[in-house]
């Protein structure tokens, strides 16, 4: 029999906009006056959900309101939405980073989180130091620890900067320390927010792989948030979808993916720039073009083979770098990659000041009719990231056809058409 290891109750989280307080003095103390008698905050009752496409009126705004679900031991729940729908303020409330306004949370189990870059690490101690400060603050001893010490720094591949301090990491080293250290510690709850996407390809497969042991092998609970549809669909088996602060959907993990991409809209004037989740601070990115057009949605029509890529910008010191575009249909699966950084070894060196990537890339003969959703990053290959624009551009292909033929479909007949020699 089953049991209730977490319970959301009407949890919800609001904020104001602008100043600290409540902006006026008024406001301040009657909000003091009700808590003084014991009595509800009165600027609860008003305040607006968390539409971010909306001018509101209220300076009073609902990161989250009404959360209320059921995580069960042994569950693996992922929890999706687009951006600044709720997720990581959700996933914070349950690991104490902050509390919740109104409503309730129950947790029975220690609770490893994951939820930003360098969260739970002291910069000025050593990777050792903070392996042993985090085993504490879980109430292991020192003994529990050190038998898991071996396997956590194996698990990283960080054994050459053990004790040298953690400032000096890269974020990518400090994502796989701290998730080898937040899996390796034996909690009953794992959380993990979608700073993964930080790591490299190797270290996200690695990752998930683990969390499918720790979830499939050893019955413990995961909640994972995040936007690589194809891995939450591989390792989760609810899903819980976010939209504006509220639960929109809960379910299975394949009715929940298709709630999300069959209710997600399509903005066709938002630019692809503007799809930039994270960059090296080096780097300040101008202009990114995909397929002649810098925003999200773009045509690819029948006789076009070709598909180009603009990326201009500005960068603060001499580096070499690498692009790479991952082509995947509407629910994250792969079907084509441009990796040359991976497969043939080519890096582009960029000089300081001003620089202009442009590539052309040859595409399918007979490429099918659909949708193709693009990844675009730029990297030093298996060193750090330079650019992530995740699910950035959505290409509408028309598909091949000539003389009395017809396009064939990408969900029937795949991403592409062979031709006999």
């Amino acid at each position: 029999m089953s049991r209730k290891v977490i319970e959301f109750d009407g949890v919800g989280k609001q904020y104001v906009l602008g100043t600290f307080g409540t902006g006026t003095l008024s406001q301040d103390l009657n909000r003091w006056w009700a808590r003084v008698r014991g009595k509800e905050d009165p600027y609860l009752k008003i305040g607006e959900v968390n539409d971010r496409t909306k001018k509101g009126d209220s300076r009073f705004v609902w990161a989250l309101k009404d959360i209320s679900f059921d995580v069960e031991q042994g569950d693996v729940v992922g929890i999706i939405g687009k951006n600044g729908a709720g997720k990581s303020t959700l996933l914070k409330i349950l690991s104490r980073v902050t509390s919740p306004t109104v409503g309730s949370i129950k947790v029975k189990g220690r609770i490893a989180s994951l939820l930003e870059v360098g969260t739970g690490f002291h910069p000025e101690m050593t990777g050792r130091e903070n392996i042993y400060m985090n085993g504490s603050i879980m109430g292991m001893t020192r003994s529990e620890i050190t038998r898991k010490l071996d396997e956590i720094v194996d698990f990283a591949g960080v054994e050459k900067y053990l004790d040298t301090p953690v400032k000096r990491y890269s974020s990518g080293m400090i994502v796989r320390l701290g998730f080898a250290i937040a899996a390796h510690l034996d909690p009953e709850i794992l959380v993990v927010d979608e700073v993964l996407a930080v790591g490299d390809a190797e270290f996200q497969k690695k990752a998930i792989g683990k969390m499918h042991d720790v979830a499939n092998g050893e019955g413990r609970t995961v909640l994972f948030v995040s936007h690589n549809m194809a891995a939450v669909k591989s390792l989760c088996k609810k899903g819980v979808v976010m939209e504006n602060g509220q639960v929109a959907f809960k379910g299975n993990i394949d009715d929940s993916l298709n709630y999300y991409l069959n209710n997600t809209p399509q903005n066709s004037d938002k630019k692809i720039i503007e799809c930039i989740k994270d960059h090296k601070p080096t780097f300040n990115f101008t202009r990114i073009m995909i397929n002649g057009s810098e925003n999200t949605q773009s045509v690819v029509p029948s006789a076009q083979h070709t598909l180009s890529i603009l990326i201009e910008g500005e960068i603060s010191e001499d580096t070499k770098t690498d692009v790479l575009l991952f082509l995947k249909t509407k629910d994250g699966i792969p079907l084509a990659s441009l990796a040359e950084g991976y497969y043939k070894g080519r890096t582009i060196s960029l000089s300081k000041g001003k620089f202009r990537i442009e590539k052309e890339l040859q595409l399918p003969k007979y490429l099918t009719n659909g949708q193709l959703h693009c990844d675009l990053m730029m990297h030093y290959p298996r060193v750090e990231w330079h650019l992530q624009a995740p699910d950035c551009c959505c290409l509408d292909c028309e598909g091949y056809q000539e003389e009395f033929g017809y396009t064939i479909n990408q969900s029937s007949y795949g991403f592409m058409g062979l031709e006999e020699l």
